[in-house]
This record gives structure tokens, sequence and C-alpha cells, in this order.
């Protein structure tokens, strides 16, 4: 083929205004395709089970209120023991009659409440969902999901991963924990103290509803659960599901009068409800305070992590400064011995893997908020959907989805050997679901139970 200098100076002008025309058609196909990109969707080089599944999303707000709670942020010493009725928001995704293209448009906002230099702003964005659709119940009853945030965080914080889920028949309820969004931020004993019992109690009530004769009921499956959990939400979530608080924690004085006692290891009996974790980043492990000034406490000692008897899907990055990851999310892992468990791992990502993709146009402290600065977090988004659907289809449907789970553990030692007529060869380790050539960055190990080896 000539070059542009081979060619005749018009031939020039002309293949030069060509290239230019072209340039601007693809660059308006660009513009239009990222303007109809809605969180969730998947990329060309998703992995295969990030797409949706076959059922319609309705999306609702609930109001509920868990009642006669200690008010921990109004302890004093003339009234130790305060109580109050907890409010608690939820959005609940789930199979729903929506039709094909259905778009929601979710209104939350960013930034810190708490802090004068950091005020809230709204945000705005799309979602694939029908708001109060009717509920599709040709499945039904569905698995209960219930998704805790980060602190601060949203409700809203993981739509990407709770319309995917609810499409592939899951009812999945977002948790918005008072004291602990945006727009409310508490001091911090309050989310130490409450993310477990949220978590159980939204568990309770919708099991109630879904036992009952409204809009639930019918729909929800309150006896196969699973608990999905983002920093403080993880933190919560192993905590719900049978890891006990260590008594050096709950000596501490991060939460006053010893409340913590209450989910102190040998203090009470795991839910057997919850059938399984997903812990995106979980705080509370030894680097975790670390990295707040405080060295030589878990949360979680031996014993306490030994109660963690249900699957669980950890996913950190390698870089991660606010939950670690040596000694903080990967310690864990390896610390929760009676649990079959699994750790996805993000190579040169920090503490950001869990949430929708940042607001463009934000001031940098909120862009960061949501960023992996290595990662594209659209990218991060489809691998969690991948990942977290093979694991809770394995785990509360009995699917066999377990040939996704089973990876040798550096995504960049997988070999891909594929024949001729499209059959794989004997020496083929790609991971499985993954496009040759894009699983890379990534690590995947699986430990069995203690006793299951």
């Amino acid at each position: 083929m000539p070059t542009l200098r081979a060619l005749h100076p018009l031939c020039v002008s002309v293949s030069l205004m060509a290239f230019s025309v072209a340039l601007t058609q693809t660059d308006a196909t660009a513009q239009t395709a990222a303007a109809s990109f809605v969180f969730g969707d998947p990329l060309p080089d998703a992995p295969e089970l990030a797409a949706r599944g076959p059922y319609g999303v309705g999306v609702r707000t609930l109001a509920l209120v868990n009642p006669d709670q200690l008010e921990v942020l109004a302890v004093t010493p003339q009234d130790p023991e305060p109580r109050y009725d907890r409010p608690l928001t939820v959005e609940l995704f789930y199979p729903g009659d929506a039709p094909a293209g259905a778009l929601t448009t979710y209104e939350d906002v960013f930034g810190h409440s708490a802090d004068p230099e950091r005020p809230n702003r709204p945000l705005t964005f799309l979602g694939r969902a029908e708001r109060d659709a009717e509920p599709d119940a040709s499945g039904a009853p569905y698995p209960l999901v219930i998704l805790s945030h980060g602190y601060p965080g949203s409700r809203l914080m993981m739509t990407y991963l709770a319309e995917n889920l609810a499409s592939k028949g899951y009812v999945v309820a977002a948790v918005a924990h008072t004291d602990s969004t945006f727009d409310d931020v508490g001091a911090f004993a309050s989310t130490l103290l409450n993310r477990p019992l949220d978590q159980l109690f939204v568990l309770d009530e919708l099991a109630r509803r879904g036992a009952g004769e409204g809009f639930l009921g019918g729909l929800v499956d309150a006896e196969r659960v699973a608990l999905i959990g983002y920093s403080m939400g993880g933190y919560g979530a192993l905590n719900a599901a049978g890891a006990g608080f260590s008594e050096a924690a709950v000596a501490a004085p991060f939460v006053p009068n010893r409340a913590l006692a209450l989910r102190q290891t040998g203090a009470f009996e795991p839910d057997p409800r919850i059938k399984a974790v997903v812990a995106f980043a979980p705080w509370g492990g030894p680097a975790a305070l670390e990295a707040v000034g405080v060295s030589g406490l878990s949360f979680w000692d031996e014993a306490g992590l030994a109660g963690l008897r249900v699957p669980t899907l950890f996913v950190a990055g390698d870089q991660d400064d606010v939950s670690g990851f040596e000694g903080g999310v990967k310690a864990l892992f390896e610390g929760a011995v009676n649990a079959e468990r699994y750790l996805l791992v993000y190579q040169n990502a920090r503490h950001n893997v869990a949430p929708n993709p940042p607001p463009l146009g934000a001031p940098f402290t909120e862009y960061a908020r949501y960023a992996e600065f290595a990662w594209d977090a659209r990218r991060i988004n489809n691998i969690n959907q991948h990942f977290v659907t093979a694991f809770l289809a394995k785990v509360l449907k009995g699917e066999p989805t377990g040939r996704y789970l089973e990876l040798v553990e550096r995504s960049n030692e997988g070999v891909w050997a594929q024949r001729e007529d499209g059959s794989f060869a004997p020496e083929h380790s790609y991971w499985a679901g993954f496009e040759n050539r894009t699983a890379v960055g990534l690590e995947f190990y699986h430990r069995p139970a203690r006793g299951r080896e």
C-alpha cells in the first residue's frame, strides 16, 4: 500500500480530507456510545458472566425502622443506654415486569456532610431498571442479597452490581446505613456497632414481608441469603455471618461501654439463613487499624475468624491503603480457616474495587472515593459481575459454575491453547470466561474449609 508521501498532492489533500471526516465520524460514534453507556453495561472485553440475565429489573425505595436500638452517639455517663427507633432506607432491586430498554434516574449525593470543605453535591445517573415495576414472580422465590456500602457511602454506590444480580433472579436490598452515608456522616462508633445489626435487621424485615401478602409476598427466599459488603459493609458482613469480634476490639475505646460485646466471639450464633458472603476490601484487620494509627489490634483474632463457616468471596486490591492487603484483606482470607473461601486480587489497585465509576467533574477528593487509578472502573465492574455471578450461582443456586472459580492463581500465567477446530488443547489453562489476551493483572486464590482439603 503506498504511503501518503508517495501520492500525488491532490490525492494527499483528498485522502487527508477523507481521513479527517472518518475521524470525525468515529469520534461522533464514540461520543454517542459513551453517552449511551450505563453503569454495569458490558464492555467488549467483559468476561462471560458479566452479561445481564433474562429478567427485567424493578427498583423501589423502602423506608424501614428498627425499633428500640442503642443510640450509641448519644451515650453519656448520665445516660449510658439511650434508645431510639433507627431509620434505614433500602433500595430494593428485583426481577420485574420491565420493558426492554427501561431506564431509571438515580438521584444521589457525594461529599462529606461532616466536613464543611466537602459539601454535598447532587449526583444523578442512569440505571437499567423500571421504577416501581410489578414483580416478575415467574421464578420466585428468589434468593436474597443484602448489599452494604462503605463509610461514608451510599445505597446507590453499586447499582451496576445490584441491577445485574436482579436480572439473574435475585432480590437485592441495598441499605443506606444511618450515620454512615455521604449526607448524614456521624461518628465512627455508630458504624462499628450498627453494621452487622443493620444487615441482620434488614434480613429479618424482608423475610417477614416475603412471608406476607404485600408486594414482597412470595418473592423472597429468606433461607438462601448472601451478604455483600464493601469496606465497612464487608466488616459488618463478616461479623453478621459468624466472625465474632475479638476481646481486644470490644475493650478498646472505639465504641463506649463495651457495646460491641453482643457481637463478640462466643456471644452469638450465626444466622443459619446466611449462606454466602462477598467481602469487598473488608475493613478491620490489623493493617486497617495501623492505617489509622492503632498498632497491634484487629477486630478479629484467630478464634473470631474461625467462626466464619459459610463460603466467602474476598475481593481486594494488592495496594489497598485503607483496609490493607497483606496484613489486611489477605490476612482475613487466610485466617477464615473454617470457610471455603476465594480471593480475587486486582494488581496495583487500592481500596475502591467495588463502587460504580467515579463522577466526572467532581472535585478530586470525591472522584477519589470511587476511582481506581490503575484500572478502568467499568472494567472492574464487569469483572466483579462475572465473579460474583459465578460464586452466588454455585453457592445459592447449586448451578454448575465452579469452572469459573477453579483457576491458575495468576492470570498472566494462564495459557491459551486453542486448536483450529475451536477445541482446546490439554495445556489450555486460560481463565474460564475470559477472551484470549484479556485476563491480565489479576490473581485468584481458593482455599477449602479446614477438614475438606
